[in-house]
């Protein structure tokens, strides 16, 4: 579900205002140019002419062979650049300016999206996603390992905290990598990570979604509380301004849920977790959920089911480590000869 019936349309009334501009450009440069050169608009009106008697003869008239057609809009066409640019013009000056010059502002090359439509497109995603600002710091470029000692190992998997993040850089990536073959191929993935707080979860899931939106699919990135608060507002309050967004709950490309947990739990956030899981499995619509839980406690705090649902369907990611935001905060404020000390470590 690259785009929205609405947000379709939307880009589509873009391309219409830019072709209305350009007639309208078009007109005012006629109106200026016909007036310093008034032999132009007698070229307009012959080529005018010599096309109707063009048009009569391809439909069977023998008065509209008279002349050689072709020829008389060939030489008006030549009088009419030679005016243009002996009087300071650019010989296209009357002719209609396009933004994009593959598609002349129509979106279409053919049948198929111009590079320019999908362009509007990716921003478009950028910018329904909740994500515009952060997806310029969090990519895969700037995950650094370093903050993961090879000497520490979890409790959760006996592996190193360095082996830990260096493979959940590596599932991320592949996810991207994958996305769309996956889903062409109807089997989606859906990614589990759980872990410490600070250790980089999050980072990985804004770095996702980038991946994700550059390929022209849509993304939509929610802390669990705004998710959950927002269904709330829509189906207890009847917010209808809520609609579209959560309709887009269930259908975008990706879904990724933040920091599950930390809202409050009852019945309510309970089944509404279970519904989105269950339906966008059903859809086969790609989901990544984040927490700072431990696997039992997820289940513990939310329904047999929706464990049962995500065991079954996600590949489970565990990051170990300290807080990267607090080493970040300590490391900047120590000198030089300390920070360097400090990755030496």
């Amino acid at each position: 579900m690259p785009l929205s019936n609405s947000q379709y349309d939307a880009i589509m009334r873009i391309y219409s205002q830019k072709q209305l501009k350009s007639r309208r450009d078009l007109d005012r440069r006629k109106q200026e140019v016909y007036a310093r050169i008034p032999r132009l608009p007698e070229i307009d009106a012959e080529v005018a002419s010599v096309s109707v008697r063009k048009a009569l003869y391809l439909l069977g008239d023998p008065k509209g062979c008279d002349i050689d057609t072709d020829r008389a809009i060939s030489d008006l066409a030549e009088e009419r650049r030679a005016l243009l640019l002996s009087n300071g013009y650019p010989e296209d000056y009357l002719e209609l300016q396009y933004d994009c010059p593959l598609c002349h502002d129509t979106g279409y090359v053919g049948d198929r999206k111009c590079s320019c439509f999908r362009q509007m497109e990716i921003d478009l995603l950028y910018s329904a996603s909740n994500l515009q600002d952060v997806l310029r710091s969090d990519t895969f470029d700037n995950f650094s390992l370093k903050y993961y000692p090879k000497d520490s190992f979890s409790k959760v998997n006996q592996k190193s905290y360095y082996w830990e993040a260096e493979n959940a850089l590596a599932v991320s990536r592949n996810f991207v990598r994958n996305f769309q073959q996956n889903h062409r191929n109807g089997t989606p993935e859906n990614l589990f990570f759980y872990g410490d707080v600070g250790v980089g979860k999050t980072h990985l899931s804004h770095a996702i979604a980038k991946g994700i939106l550059d390929l022209g699919c849509s993304v939509l990135y929610l802390t669990a509380y705004d998710l959950f608060d927002l269904m709330s507002r829509y189906k207890f309050h009847s917010d209808e301004s809520l609609k579209d967004t959560c309709d887009t709950v269930y259908a975008c490309d990706l879904l990724i849920i933040d920091d599950l947990g930390a809202e409050m739990l009852n019945n309510f956030v309970t089944s509404e977790l279970f519904l989105i899981v269950n339906e966008r499995i059903l859809q086969k619509k790609s989901t990544i959920i984040s927490t700072n839980l431990s696997v039992m406690k997820v289940r513990e705090a939310f329904s047999e089911r929706t464990f049962s649902r995500i065991m079954g369907s996600y590949r489970l990611i565990h990051i170990s480590g300290e807080d990267i935001r607090i080493r970040r905060k300590l490391s900047s404020s120590a000198g030089p000869d300390r920070r360097q000390k400090q990755y030496e470590e």
